[in-house]
């Protein structure tokens, strides 16, 4: 294993995947057909591999693991530098788990330029991949703003009638965020020296020049996440998407911005980190309110789940702000959690919107009657999405609430509220679609799940109820990374018995309430 670049392959196996695609010939029949069967088979043999750096990772060190480091261009100390540990390693896995589903529940569904959306597919996961492994900043900028490209391409071509909008609003606002992230990455090189990421979590910045830095970092991860105001671009983005492309926004590119926090923001410059913990507090608490509220209002499906996501990634920034080992662990439980219960429910929506054509509520009613194996599984990630015990939705939001009660009791009680709004909206989606009489015509022909179908549904049903009944296996890689995060001057002094958090929360307007 020490010889074998494994992240590599796993890396770059969809791009090599993506380029046979290219070159297939035939007609257009011909072409299709082969390129879905070469697209599903890579991404399912990158999945396998990925399966195998969990099984070879050890627990017991915070150190990075299965790491290539070969340099790329010397005379800038830059280089392709790879690795993963205790946070990243699970969302390699999540990445290529969700992309084979998102191939494979498209089979049937897209009949139009089949090669292309493929190669597109395969190119977003080898870039989604190196976002997780890269360990070299200037590695990372290239994969975290290369999907935006092949993401603009799957909403703008193969969306919906308002696709061309919601692409470029998807792209403009990911890319004025990240100018500021390559303007910090150029501060980073110029005071360091260096772009290699292990060594920039060991320098320690001045607080004035951590401010700057954190801000700049922040634009461009508050969009990705994303953090209320920045969330507007997403509704109309999941709304116009194809079902694929909503499994993949809901469950990777959103992770992208809690996992930048994770590994740039809070190691890299921890007292800014705690300088604005109310500042993301008070979004953070916002967002879960206010998109719940707006949820409930809401008369399309996938704009509903798109609020809720808001909500759930609220949760995710409350817990990794709050410093806490709990609250840490169980941002990046509830951020895997939400990867695999969002996107299997853009793809229930996506089961009746091609045997309907419509995302309308109001359009369904009674499906129980006709669809009873797909009542179930819609049951099973209604339930996991409020958070039943026994679900993944609980394991992420329990840890997340025992954080953040030793911080401020009234943050946790507001983010509280938000939880009790996501059960209704969820319940009321739940009710209007499934239960009720069966009296629309073109509903009392409609088909349940195909052989297809549930096999894409079960993996996820299985990987959502294995992580709520047994979360060790997750936990016990996350402890030891968790613990050399929090081995900060700043984050201990939160933890000491004579400091209270307010003596640390600097006063601003915003902030008042929250001491």
């Amino acid at each position: 294993m020490t010889d074998w670049p494994i992240l590599s392959t796993v890396t770059f196996l969809p791009l090599v995947g993506a380029a046979f695609i290219f070159m297939i010939r035939g007609d257009e029949q011909t072409i299709a057909r082969n390129a879905r069967h070469v697209g599903l088979w890579t991404s399912v043999v990158t999945f396998a591999l990925s399966l195998l750096v969990v099984a070879r990772f050890d627990t017991s060190t915070a150190d990075f693991q299965f790491v290539e480091n070969v340099a790329w261009i010397p005379e800038y100390s830059i280089g392709y530098h790879l690795g993963v540990d205790g946070i990243s390693v699970f969302f390699l896995v999540l990445t290529t788990f969700l992309v084979p589903i998102c191939l494979f529940s498209s089979w049937t569904s897209v009949t139009t330029r089949v090669r292309e959306y493929v190669i597109a597919f395969l190119i977003m996961e080898t870039l989604m991949v190196g976002v997780f492994c890269a360990l070299d900043f200037i590695m990372f900028y290239i994969f975290f703003e290369g999907m935006l490209l092949p993401m603009f391409l799957i909403i703008g071509v193969w969306g919906g009638r308002g696709r061309v909008y919601a692409a470029f609003k998807f792209f403009l606002y990911t890319l004025v965020g990240s100018v500021l992230f390559l303007l910090a990455i150029l501060f980073m090189y110029l005071e360091v020296g260096t772009t290699d990421i292990p060594t920039l979590l060991e320098y320690t910045f001045a607080p004035e020049l951590q401010t700057w830095l954190w801000l700049a970092l922040f634009a461009s991860f508050a969009v990705k996440v994303p953090m209320w105001p920045f969330h507007t671009w997403l509704p109309d983005a999941h709304v116009e998407a194809p079902t694929a492309g909503s499994v993949i926004l809901a469950g990777i590119l959103l992770k992208m911005g809690g996992y930048g926090f994770l590994r740039f923001s809070l190691p890299m410059l921890p007292d800014a980190s705690v300088f604005f913990m109310p500042f993301i507090f008070s979004l953070s608490v916002i967002a879960i309110i206010y998109t719940s509220l707006v949820a409930l209002m809401q008369e399309d499906m996938k704009k509903l789940i798109a609020y809720s996501s808001v909500a759930h990634m609220g949760i995710v920034t409350i817990g990794i702000f709050t410093f806490t080992a709990q609250g840490i662990e169980g941002g990046i439980i509830q951020m895997l959690s939400h990867g695999i219960v969002s996107a299997a429910l853009f793809l229930c929506v996506g089961v009746v919107y091609d045997r309907i054509h419509s995302r309308e509520i109001a359009s369904y009613g009674g499906l129980v009657r006709r669809m009873p194996v797909y009542a179930v599984v819609f049951m099973v990630f209604t339930l996991a999405a409020v958070g039943l015990p026994g679900t993944s939705g609980f394991v992420g939001e329990f840890l997340v609430m025992v954080g953040i009660f030793q911080v401020n009791t009234w943050v946790a009680v507001l983010a509280l509220t938000g939880i009790i709004l996501g059960a209704a909206y969820m319940l009321w989606l739940y009710r209007r679609v499934i239960f009720g009489e069966l009296t629309k015509e073109n509903l009392k022909s409609i088909t349940d799940l195909n052989w297809r179908e549930i096999a894409v549904f079960a993996p996820l049903i299985g990987l959502a109820l294995f992580m709520g009944i047994y979360p060790t296996p997750f936990l016990e890689v996350l402890h030891v990374s968790v613990a050399q995060l929090m081995d900060q001057p700043a984050f201990a002094k939160l933890g000491e018995g004579g400091v209270s958090v307010a003596s640390v929360i600097p006063d601003l307007p915003f902030t008042s309430a929250l001491k």
